[in-house]
Parts: structure tokens; sequence; C-alpha cells
């Protein structure tokens, strides 16, 4: 198989999942939640099982002086509504409200307020969390490549290829928030900071294979090189995000519940796009790279208009 033969049409594809989803959050904005942006979030049930309209929760949190009130309907009969700071006392005349609009008691699944300062807070280790974490990849490749032509190549790569990975976990943001109101985190801080461990040791196996083939067929051209180490790679990277990863994570998505769906969602995409990216993304840059094919992009462009 000449897997990097068609490296263009991967990188298009990557381009046509990802630049979709950005617009929608460039349009959109991040859906930060309460954990980033500060806040309050009820998600209750009702023992009779109905639900009240938005406008009826929308008029009770205006009386309490909450204006910017989001009511989201989950298919199990629960409410989750997310506002600005709510205090304990504006709190229980909100539960007060929900119980005589629909006449049944409010059970309470989650209730959480947090301070805009603290969210702030949250958001700046987050940043940097993802930061360190990029820049620590960068560091161990280029030392554990130290052996091979231009190890830093490795790194850089592996790096390119793990924001790929993200930026594909921001574009199923933009779609999930668009489509079914989801919102970023704790929880997805922690599923995104997963697919970047997953992305990198993935990548790493594909490399380390180069590497050693590197020093048995040392009279190879680079490509062919590369896209041998692929094939013997293929098996094996398949299989085990599948049987080990990819399978739970699909039956905690469909079965988990709605509070762990987002979460579940968003590791199954990523860590399927991290093993993807070590295929069709890390090894093919590595292969532009070494033929350094940007110094022939116009030029075949002009020879084919010729």
């Amino acid at each position: 198989m000449n897997l990097l033969g068609k490296r263009y049409f991967f990188f298009a594809l990557s381009a046509l999942i990802i630049i979709p989803g950005l617009i929608l959050l460039a349009v959109n904005g991040m859906p930060l939640s309460i954990d980033f942006k500060g806040g309050s979030l009820l998600e209750v049930q009702f023992e009779n099982g109905q639900l009240p309209s938005t406008e009826a929760i929308k008029k009770i949190y205006d009386q309490n002086g909450i204006t910017d009130v989001q009511v989201q309907t989950t298919g199990e009969g629960t409410l989750v509504l997310r506002s600005s700071a709510l205090p304990e006392e504006n709190r229980r005349a909100v539960l007060e409200g929900l119980e005589a609009e629909v006449g049944s008691s409010v059970i309470i699944l989650k209730s959480d307020t947090v301070g805009p300062s603290i969210g702030e807070g949250v958001t700046k280790r987050a940043i940097q969390a993802v930061a360190l974490a990029a820049l620590a990849v960068v560091i161990y490749i280029t030392f554990a490549f130290r052996g091979v032509p231009h190890a830093f190549r490795y790194g850089i790569c592996a790096i390119i290829a793990m924001i790929h990975d993200v930026l594909i976990v921001l574009a199923l943001t933009g779609y999930g928030a668009k489509l079914f109101g989801w919102d970023v985190d704790s929880l997805y801080l922690t599923a995104l900071l997963t697919v970047i461990g997953f992305s990198v040791q993935d990548k790493i196996v594909v490399f380390d294979r180069i590497r050693e083939n590197s020093r048995i067929h040392r009279k190879l051209d680079f490509e062919k090189l590369a896209n041998h180490s692929i094939i013997q790679t293929l098996q094996r990277s398949i299989n085990t995000q599948l049987m080990t990863v990819e399978f739970l994570l699909l039956a905690l998505a469909l079965f988990g519940g709605v509070t762990l769906r987002e979460f579940a969602v968003i590791l199954l995409v990523g860590l399927l796009s991290g093993t993807y990216s070590s295929i069709f993304i890390a090894a093919p840059l590595l292969v532009v790279w070494e033929n350094k094919e940007w110094k022939t992009w116009f030029q075949k462009k002009t020879a084919t208009a010729a």
C-alpha cells in the first residue's frame, strides 16, 4: 500500500473537517462553561416527569434578577440551566418557582457556582498546561531521536500533528455546541489533555519504527522507508486503539448517561484522530519536509498549466 502517495488527499480531508468547525467557533464563540467564565449551573429533574417551558423558566430567572439563563433539555427529562452567578437566596427562589410552575418537587442532580476570578485562573492554567505539554514533547522527541539526522524534525512534526488533533477536537466542539448545546468545562480539559498524551504516544511508535528502519535500509529512499514503517505499525496502531480504547469509549458515549456523553465523544473522536494523524499526517509531514516539496508546488502547477 502506497499510503504516503496519497498524503495530500489526507491533508485535504483534515482541512475539510477542521475549517468548518473552527468557523462555527469563530462565529458563535467558544462555549465556555461556568468552570471557565464563572456563573451558576443547575441540573434538575421533576418527580412527575414534566418540564416547564423555556419561557416560564426565563420569567422565573428574570424575577430573580438573572437575564442570561440558558436552558438545555436532555432526552432523559433533565433540565440544565446555566446563568450568571446565582446567590443562594435567589437559587432557592428559582427552585421554588420551578416547583410551582410544574406542580411537583424538584430533584437537584447538580448545583455549582463559580466566581469570575476562579474561572479566569482555570482558563490561564489550562492554556499553560497545553503549552507546557507541547514544549515537553518537542524536547523529549528531539532527545530520544538524537541519533537520527535532523532529529528536531520528528519533534516538530509530532507537535504539528498534535495540533491537528487539538484542532479536530475544537472543530468537534464547534459542531457539538451548534447542534447539541455542548460547552467547555473541566471534563473537556481533561479529555483534551488525554488526547494530547495519546496523540504523542502513537506518533512516537511510528517515528521509532522509521528510526529503526533507517539503520537497516540505509540506501532506501526516505519516502519508501517511511511508507514501509507505517505499514509495519498499521495493524498495531489500529488494533490497539480499537480493542483497548475506542470500543470502551463508544459504550460509554452510548450508555454512560448525559453527564459523561460529551466527555466520552470528545475522547472517542480525539483518540481516533490521534491514530489517524500518526499514520496520515505526522509521517507524511516528515516526507514533505525531507523532500522539500514546497519548492516544487508552484512549479508543478506551472508545468501543468503549460
